[in-house]
């Protein structure tokens, strides 16, 4: 995890006397998020998963998760238009209600948007000023932290978010609407791209599944983020479901390979006692120079097992099935990862709909 690791959270500008549980929030580690100056949990909560509960009987359950999370010390909510097309953010805004605004940073973003080709994409500077309303109507809130390119890698041209929506984020952020800026996406070496052509001050990125049992790629790219002083997030640090006993949804994008290996590594796990995905969330906390680590949790006890995760971490024997899947298992693979695949997909399907 990154340096300087803050151990009083009563000394966080976050803290709230009277709403924090402080046995938990003294558990939780926080660094300083770059040039943001932001003091952040480690463990971050990943909304996407709300819009799953949205309008069912367990709505109320996920708004309460988030309650309980913020009390319990995790400062860094991330959300997304994208996650169910609204729905994440309109749950999450509910929870919001009920949690003074001072006691955490939330993060949101834009350019992704529908779940059909046609509609799932759009850099253009007015619809960056709209979809930015459109989230502050939907979470309640009147300013937003971080405000985030989504997915950047599929841009038609880097021109585009360099000269449209880069601008009007650093609009926004003149106006004092957001506070920062940053930048989103799965190939890291596109975030790169994207950070070297900008001319608009960018201040945090986040890639997904890139720092995991399977794929360390971030790692490569830290001493690149760290010389630009940004704050660093990790999502995903389960492989959207790789790194679980169930194993990964229906459209994941990921190929055989890894996919078989992940399912043989988390029976190896079972099989021994161990369960893989707090082996792999542990494995990500333990990594140096990264400020948060993203999970999704829209349950009390996904939220409950993540901050057992930052309490104890992983007993000698979770560490010692650890390293045996990571030499039996990981450390063979010959693909790490799944990039350009959805991209080229989203290229075809615009083909055939004549829209490209």
């Amino acid at each position: 995890m990154a340096s300087e690791l803050k151990k009083s959270f009563k000394n966080l500008p976050t803290y709230q006397k009277g709403f924090h549980d402080e046995e938990s929030c003294n558990i939780m580690k926080y660094s300083t998020f770059g040039k943001t100056g932001l003091e952040v949990s480690v463990l971050g909560f990943g909304g996407a998963e709300l819009g799953l509960v949205y309008g069912t009987p367990e709505e109320e359950n996920g708004i309460q998760t988030v309650i309980k999370a913020v009390k319990s010390g995790i400062n860094y909510i991330d959300t997304a238009p994208y996650y169910i097309q609204g729905k994440a953010e309109i749950v999450l805004g509910k929870a919001l209600k009920q949690i003074p605004r001072n006691t955490y940073y939330l993060a949101t973003k834009v350019a992704r948007y529908g779940a059909t080709p046609q509609d799932m994409f759009d850099f253009s500077y007015e619809r960056t000023l709209k979809s930015f309303e459109e989230s502050l109507d939907r979470l309640g809130v009147d300013y937003i932290d971080i405000l985030q390119v989504h997915d950047v890698e599929y841009v038609r041209d880097t021109k585009i978010i360099v000269n449209e929506t880069l601008p009007a984020l650093q609009k926004l952020k003149d106006m004092g609407k957001i506070k920062f800026i940053g930048i989103t996406g799965y190939p890291i070496s596109k975030l790169k791209e994207v950070l070297e052509k900008s001319t608009v001050n960018i201040d945090a990125v986040l890639s997904y599944c890139r720092c995991t049992l399977f794929d360390n790629t971030l790692r490569d790219y830290l001493p690149f983020f760290k010389e630009k002083n940004l704050g660093i997030v990790n999502a995903a640090i389960l492989g959207m479901g790789l790194l679980t006993e169930n194993g990964p949804p229906d459209w994941h994008p990921v190929g055989s390979e890894i996919k078989e290996i992940c399912k043989k590594a988390a029976d190896y796990c079972k099989e021994h006692n161990a369960n893989i995905s707090k082996i792999a969330v542990c494995h990500s906390f333990s990594q140096p120079d990264i400020n948060v680590h993203l999970v999704g949790m829209q349950y009390e006890k996904l939220l409950e097992a993540n901050l057992l995760c930052v309490k104890e971490g992983l007993s000698e024997h979770e560490n010692n099935v650890k390293e045996e899947i990571l030499t039996k298992y990981f450390k063979n693979l010959t693909t790490t990862h799944w990039e350009n695949k959805e991209v080229q997909i989203y290229w075809k399907n615009l083909e055939k709909l004549q829209l490209w």
